[in-house]
This record gives structure tokens, C-alpha cells and sequence, in this order.
């Protein structure tokens, strides 16, 4: 790809010059500009003037705001959206960027001088992703285009289109899948192509026998990680020869380039071979998952790490400022939280998501799915103790995030001996508190949560011995003063909530702990009313949503890249449908009070209210710096479409100081909306419906509901921060 300056005398397309056609043609001011600036400054200047000329007062006063607020935003029109990107376009115009998309090439964003390019000289070599790109701009500035928010009706209907895991007429398909991926594992132990030490036929067994036996096989988790798929070939058979020659190839070179491959038994039985009528493209949210993007696999070797804290030096401070025990095992942003990554099987997963966030990681090799090499050694239980004498004397961290990889692919042992190591760790921060005064007290722990997937990938690894740990650490840790114990899932679509699901959460439950969900919001889990009918079903179970996130990543994500102005859409015009009124606030911030009940209390409270779902999640971007956010402005765009966004910190939580030096942050998208568009297309969606997506270009974080706060501690925390070394 050349340079963004060598690309100025590449004339555009035919495509290109028929929208500028009509982009003019709607705008005769914007073409008059044009046709008598004799330079791409006296088209910026006439630009502006017209623009201000026409702005409402508080289009100009977010505009000139540096911190606007969810009261400023929301005073905002539908035409307001376009002036202020008009005026942000041309004060940001000629600032270059590095596209780490383009592995740090840099971009140029002024559109008012590639339209003055292209009108003058056919030139600029802007691809009909920007012309649309801009006339839909032009058209929500002049009130052509407007917006038309979808009523309660049309959210619904949108919603029937995804059934869920639970419907009768999946759990018999999935009935079927099983059957044939035990027919196929029977033969390839029979043939010697697959062995198990733990899991193998005794002699003279007939076909019925073993049949018998493997579904009883089906039910333990460790049947399932030792049987995963690593294989395309193998693959492909599990899914009856369903796989297209070119999603092959993909694989095939996937597998050359070093990506690892893993995909367990069970999971893969919720794909769809036999495509029933009332499903089509149903499970595309779980199937992009497992197979992974020509993208991908270009740019494997070359990912470069999103999250700035994944890249930290030994003995000095990360991305956020903050001095870590352990550069692999710990990670942190915020002064309250922290993050743990334990040297057990936890570092590895149920399966590989082709969109993870941490494959920079498996990049690098720090995780993999080489099961038998992640055992603890001998130093894991003297290392785990440092790990917990750096919360004991951090003033501020209360809560911490065990994850991986998977939490819960730690065995019982592992995971029983880290739950100890974090009570003895909680137990000795409340004593040593004792001993400081009102005001110079450190933060004692009130959160644990368990960061996995495998509710999702693999529900079998929900077991009593695994619940009893998991009920008798919250016993003893409550006396500790812990309060809140959450598990944090990650549940993509309506179709992973299965019958096994719904055992695996009512357990957990059961055993005293609050299930949240994480969702990545994808290409194709941002179909209309995919999220919404996710958060329905999740709530059917007994499950909370927590965040929609968008994906991050470079390039090696654009396949899954789903725009951030849909992410925007999808907020105010589906999620809308489950937002829960002031009201019932104070019950909400209850439920995870009582997790042994807490399905009858949800079922309860959407009955009352009348809402289809609990709208409890944030849309946010886990930013490629400190923390996360939705507040954003579209300040540019590239010739080839792709939208340039500035986002600022989320300023409802605390952070490290840190961000007050690093100010806003700039992100270029990997796709365009137009090219998303098309992409959503070639999978069956009418794109007419998604017709507002352009006009979308400002962000403002959601507030959090107090059910995610922390409780209030009976003294004052000092104000002094631990562990923080920022640059001078």
C-alpha cells in the first residue's frame, strides 16, 4: 500500500465520482466552496464558515467542550452529530496518525481537501467508502438524512430471529451433532488416531457399549479438553464436510503460521451442519469464533499489543504507572482493581476465540494449549505468595480479577490452593489495618471475581467438588470481609445458552456467587437485535450482563470489527428496550445480595417493569491505554473510509493519575462503515435497517449502575497510592 502522500495524484473510480456527483449535487453551497477555493485552505476556510453559520448553540457548545458530560450529549439533535464532526474534520485536518492497522504507517485524515482533490483535479485517490462516508455526513447536516429510531415492536421482531440454546427444536439438533462427533471420535480411537490414557474402551466392547460410554464421557469436562480439535482435517469431519474449500485454505494456513488450533467436542456440537429454517446464520457469532480470518493469519507474527500494559518491562512501571510483582502474572489499570494470571493450567483456555484479546499473548507463547506443560512447578506456591503480599500492601487495591487464559481450567487443587492464598491475603490486610489510624488505612478486599468461559465453552466443568470450593471460600472470605464473589462469563450469543448452561449457572448460584457477562460485540453479534435477545436469554438463566464490548485489535481483528457508531446504534436504539427506570435502581443494586434467588428476582423485576431484559451492561472500548470508554468524537477519516476517533477517559471511576498526562486517545478504525455494511450484507442482513449507522459519531460513557459499585467502607482510606511510579 503506498504512502498516504503518494496517493494524492491517484485519480478516484467511477464509483467514487458518482457519489461526488451527487454529493454535490445535494449541496450546491458545498459546490460552489469547491468549484472557487483555489486552494484546499480557502475550501477549509469556506467549509467552516458555512458550517458555523448554520450551527445551533449547543451543537457550538459541545463542540468547544473539553469535558462535555451525559447532560451536555444528551441535549444534542440528530444534525448537531454532523456539524460537530464538519468543524472537527477541519480543525484536525493534515494531523498525522500511526496506523497500527497499517503496522504503523502513517495516516493523513482531511477530507475537506480530498473532496476539494477530486472535484478540482479527479484526484486523491479516496475510495467510494469516504464518498459515502461524506454524503451521508452532508445529508444529516442539511436534514435530509434523519433519524428514525426503531419502535419496541420492530426491537422485538429483531430479537425473535436469534432463538436460543434452550428452544426444543436446538437441543434436538444438537442432539444429532453429538451423535455424529461421537461416531467419529469412536472410530478414531478404534483406528488408534486418537488415544487417551484416562478415556479408552476396554477389549470386546461393542459399538452399543461404546457408544454408551462415551456419552457418559460427555459429561466430564476432562474428556472434552482431551479430545479438543486441533486439526482442520479433523475439523471439517466433526462438521460433517460442511467447511467450504476456501474457509479451508484459511485454516490450513492458520495452522502453517504457528496460530494455535483448539476447539472442544462439546462446543463444537453447537455449530450448525443440518441449518434449520428458523435459524438461518443463527450461529454465525459462535462459528467466527472457531474459524478464523484471512486477516488473522496475515498479520499473526506481527500483532501489536492493544493494551499498553502487556508490554512491561522488569523492575519498572507499565503503560499505567503502576510497579508490578510480576510482569506475567499480574496486570493492572486502575488504583482498585488488579488483575491475576496464575502460572497453572489457568493460562489456557476451553478454546481459542479467533478475536482474543490476548492473542499478542499467544503470539509470544506466554499462552497455549500445551496442557501438560502450564502444571504448576514447585516455585508457582512460593511466587503466589508474593503475588498476594503486593495486594496485602497496595493502599488501594480491593478487588481483585483471577482469570488466565481461564480461571477455571485450573484444576480443583490449583484453584482451591489460589482462593486460599487470597483469603490468607485478605485476613492479614484487615489486621494489618488495625493498626493504622482513620485516614491512613489501606483498602481491604471486598471483591473477588473469576474471569472464565467455559460456562460457555464447556458447562461440564461446573462440578459439586468445583461448587463446594467455590460456597466454602465465600464462607470463609465473608468473614473476611469480602462481600461480593463473581463470576465473570463471556457468552457471545442466545444459541450458547444451552440446557447445560442453565445447570452449570444454577449451581453457581447456588453456591452463593453473582454470574455477570462480558460480551464482544462482533460483526456478526452486531446484527439488529442479537445483543438485545443475548441479554433477554441470559437474564432467562439467571445472568447479568456487565459489558458490550467492542472488539479491539488492529488489523488482525477487522473480520470481527464491528464499528464503533454501531456500537453507539445499538445502544440507543435496542438496548434502549431493557433500560431500567430509576425506580427500581435500589432493587437492582440488590440482586447480587441474594444469588441463591437471584433468577426468581430478576424474573420478578422484568415481569413488574415490564422490560424484556435487563439492560445492566456498558457499552464500552477497552482503550489501547488506560481504562475503558465510550466517550469518543469522529475528529477524521481516511481516504479509504476507515473513521478516525478521539476518546476520552472515563470519568465516573477512578484511574490512575496518569491519565490526566496522557490526555484523549486516538484510535483508526480497521474497517469502514461501508465496508461493514457489505460485510453484514454477504451474511443475509438487509443493510436498510441499519440505515442511522452513519450518523452516529459521538460517544458518551453510560453511567454505572450501583450494582457494580463497591460497598462503602465503615473508615477512610488513606489517600497515599502504593506501588504508582509516574514519569517525571
Amino acid at each position: 500500500m503506498l504512502p498516504e502522500h503518494e496517493l494524492d495524484p491517484i485519480a478516484i473510480n467511477v464509483h467514487s465520482h458518482r457519489i461526488l456527483d451527487r454529493l454535490l449535487n445535494e449541496n450546491p453551497i458545498l459546490a460552489e466552496i469547491m468549484h472557487n477555493a483555489r486552494n484546499e485552505t480557502e475550501a477549509l476556510i469556506g467549509v467552516r464558515e458555512w458550517v458555523e453559520s448554520e450551527a445551533s448553540p449547543q451543537a457550538l457548545e459541545f463542540y468547544k467542550s473539553e469535558h462535555t458530560g451525559m447532560k451536555l450529549f444528551e441535549s444534542l439533535e440528530w444534525r448537531d452529530y454532523a456539524t460537530i464532526r464538519l468543524l472537527d474534520y477541519i480543525d484536525h485536518a493534515d494531523m498525522e496518525f500511526v496506523d497500527l492497522n497499517l503496522r504503523g504507517q502513517l495516516a493523513i485524515s482531511n477530507p475537506i481537501r480530498m473532496i476539494w482533490l477530486a472535484v478540482t483535479h479527479g484526484t486523491g485517490g479516496a475510495r467510494p467508502d469516504f464518498f459515502q462516508d461524506m454524503l451521508m455526513l452532508l445529508q444529516q447536516f442539511s436534514g435530509k438524512y434523519e433519524q428514525k429510531r426503531p419502535d419496541r415492536s420492530e426491537v422485538l421482531k429483531w430479537m425473535e430471529r436469534f432463538p436460543s440454546g434452550l428452544d426444543p427444536r436446538i437441543v434436538v439438533l444438537r442432539k444429532e451433532n453429538r451423535e455424529r462427533i461421537i461416531n467419529i471420535l469412536i472410530d478414531k480411537i478404534d483406528s488408534k488416531e486418537l488415544h487417551s490414557s484416562r478415556f479408552k474402551f476396554e477389549a470386546e466392547m461393542t459399538r452399543e457399549q461404546k457408544f454408551e460410554r462415551m456419552l457418559e464421557w460427555w459429561d466430564d469436562h476432562r474428556f472434552h479438553l482431551g479430545f479438543a480439535i486441533r486439526d482442520p482435517d479433523l475439523l471439517n469431519e466433526m462438521l460433517g464436510y460442511s467447511l467450504d474449500p476456501d474457509t479451508m485454505d484459511v485454516l490450513y494456513k492458520a495452522r502453517d503460521k504457528g496460530i494455535p488450533f483448539f476447539v472442544n467436542p462439546y462446543y463444537l456440537s453447537l455449530l450448525h451442519v443440518r441449518v434449520p429454517h428458523f435459524a438461518i446464520g443463527a450461529d454465525l457469532a459462535m462459528r467466527y469464533y472457531v474459524v478464523y480470518s484471512q486477516q488473522l493469519v496475515d498479520e499473526f507474527g506481527h500483532i501489536a499489543a492493544w493494551e499498553k500494559e502487556d508490554e512491561v518491562e522488569p523492575g519498572k512501571p507499565n503503560a499505567a504507572g503502576w510497579i508490578l510483582p510480576s510482569s506475567y502474572n499480574i496486570h493492572r489499570r486502575y488504583p482498585d482493581v488488579a488483575i491475576l494470571i496464575p502460572d497453572t493450567l489457568g493460562r489456557a483456555c476451553g478454546g481459542l476465540c479467533a478475536s482474543c484479546q490476548r492473542m499478542y499473548e499467544f503470539q509470544r507463547g506466554n499462552l497455549n494449549f500445551n496442557l501438560h506443560d502450564l502444571l504448576p512447578d514447585e516455585t508457582w506456591q512460593e511466587k503466589l505468595d508474593r503475588l498476594m503480599q503486593y495486594f496485602e500492601e497496595d493502599s488501594h487495591l480491593r478487588d481483585i480479577l483471577i482469570t488466565g487464559g481461564d480461571a477455571l481450567m485450573s484444576s480443583d487443587t490449583s484453584l482451591e490452593v489460589i482462593l486460599d492464598a487470597v483469603y490468607r491475603m485478605a485476613v492479614k490486610k484487615k489486621k494489618a489495618n488495625r493498626k493504622r489510624v482513620d485516614g491512613e488505612k489501606y483498602a481491604e478486599l471486598l471483591r473477588v471475581r473469576i474471569g472464565t468461559r467455559l460456562p460457555a465453552y464447556l458447562p461440564q466443568r461446573i462440578t459439586p467438588d468445583l461448587v463446594k470450593i467455590l460456597a466454602e471460600f465465600k464462607e470463609k472470605a465473608s468473614e473476611a470481609g469480602v462481600r461480593q464473589f463473581m463470576i465473570q462469563t463471556h457468552f457471545e450469543a442466545p444459541l450458547e445458552i444451552t440446557p447445560e448452561v442453565r445447570r452449570a449457572v444454577r449451581m453457581l448460584n447456588e453456591a452463593g456467587w453473582t454470574l455477570t457477562n462480558q460480551h464482544v460485540f462482533t460483526a456478526a453479534a452486531s446484527r439488529r437485535g442479537h445483543a438485545a435477545k443475548l441479554r433477554q436469554v441470559l437474564n432467562d438463566v439467571g445472568i447479568l450482563s456487565y459489558y458490550t464490548f467492542s472488539v479491539k485489535g488492529y488489523m488482525e481483528n477487522t473480520f470481527n470489527f464491528a464499528t464503533n457508531a454501531r456500537a453507539v446504534q445499538e445502544q440507543l436504539e435496542e438496548k434502549r428496550l431493557g433500560a431500567i427506570p430509576q425506580e427500581y435502581h435500589e432493587r437492582i443494586r440488590e440482586l447480587p445480595l441474594e444469588p441463591e434467588i437471584i433468577l426468581d428476582n430478576i424474573e420478578a423485576l422484568r415481569k413488574e417493569s415490564g422490560l424484556p431484559f435487563l439492560a445492566t451492561d456498558r457499552n464500552v472500548l477497552n482503550l489501547p491505554a488506560v481504562g475503558k470508554s465510550m466517550t469518543f468524537r469522529v475528529i477524521g477519516i481516511t481516504r479509504y473510509g476507515r473513521r478516525i476517533l478521539e476518546f476520552n477517559h472515563d470519568r465516573t471511576r477512578s484511574h490512575s493519575p496518569i491519565i490526566d498526562r496522557m490526555g484523549k486517545v486516538v484510535i483508526i478504525e480497521s474497517k469502514s462503515i461501508y465496508e461493514y455494511l457489505e460485510q453484514l450484507a454477504a451474511i443475509g442482513e438487509d443493510i436498510s435497517e441499519y440505515r442511522g449507522i452513519y450518523g452516529y459519531s459521538i460517544g458518551e460513557t453510560e453511567p454505572r449502575l450501583s450494582i457494580y459499585g463497591y460497598p462503602e467502607y465503615d473508615y477512610q482510606v488513606t489517600e497515599e497510592i502504593t506501588n504508582l511510579e509516574l514519569p517525571a
